[in-house]
């Protein structure tokens, strides 16, 4: 299969994105001083490569293999993890951070609202995401025991449920009409949910009619959302490690193993 790492006849993570994203790359592969260090399989990535279409901010994409760890990733990041971003002779990491910094440029389509409340009810939100929701999506889907991931189920739902209930009523958004920092935040687990979560462990389609059936249509068929994704099968492959809890499958996988949070 191209773009992808097989080994003993299992399936690893992809080095080349497909699909739609993958036009994306091709349309920023030219020399731009912003530079995004990014991997096709990588939620983390897909984050601030939402941010930076959304945005309609000029950039270059460079598709990386972090687990090679080439010397310019390393010159913006000595951890070697993605994703980073190189502005000019800068350089900086950590998804949350990078969408903090392109929101701070203050250049194209705004992420974060104008008024201070509505952004620290933003901010408050995003941290949820990153404390719980994306912590109970891996805790679920490395799970092997199936009385545990009956328990890691629930509480995934739970934690998505205390989203739901801070969003605005309406939506189809958190904050209403228009994508925005916490939908972006979430957006690439949103992706996993389906791509992921479903064929390995029988995630369930969102009830017709809800509110979060509204949010993930919403955010399925965003623009830029779309433009960073990849097809079903890059999804399928690269999570199949994650799936067998294989050893060594990443840092977030051990971290999440030993109870930790995010590394």
């Amino acid at each position: 299969m191209t773009g992808d790492n097989q080994q003993a006849g299992k399936k690893s993570y992809h080095t080349k994105a497909t699909g739609n994203a993958l036009e994306t790359v091709q349309k920023h592969a030219q020399e731009n001083e912003l530079k995004l260090f990014g991997s096709c399989f990588c939620p983390f990535v897909q984050r601030v490569w939402i941010s930076l279409e959304h945005k309609r901010i000029p950039y270059q994409y460079i598709e990386v293999d972090p687990y090679k760890k080439p010397k310019s990733l390393l010159e913006v990041n000595p951890r070697g993890l993605v994703p980073a971003l190189r502005h000019g002779d800068w350089g900086c990491y950590e998804s949350t951070v990078l969408m903090e910094y392109l929101e701070d440029l203050d250049a194209g389509n705004a992420l974060l609202p104008p008024d201070a409340k509505s952004r620290a009810h933003s901010r408050l939100w995003s941290d949820h995401i990153n404390r719980h929701l994306i912590p109970g999506f891996y805790r679920f889907l490395q799970e092997q025991s199936p009385e545990k991931q009956i328990s890691y189920a629930s509480e995934l739902k739970t934690e998505i449920g205390k989203l739901v209930d801070a969003a605005h009523a309406e939506g189809p958004f958190f904050l209403g009409a228009d994508i925005s920092f916490v939908d972006i935040q979430m957006a690439p687990w949103v992706i996993r949910l389906n791509r992921v979560l479903k064929p390995y462990r029988g995630w369930p389609e969102p009830e017709p009619g809800s509110r979060w059936a509204k949010w993930v249509e919403a955010i399925e068929k965003d623009e830029s959302v779309q433009a960073t994704t990849s097809s079903d099968e890059l999804y399928l492959d690269s999570y199949e490690r994650y799936a067998e809890n294989r050893p060594d499958t990443s840092q977030l996988a051990k971290a999440v193993n030993s109870g930790r949070g995010l590394p």
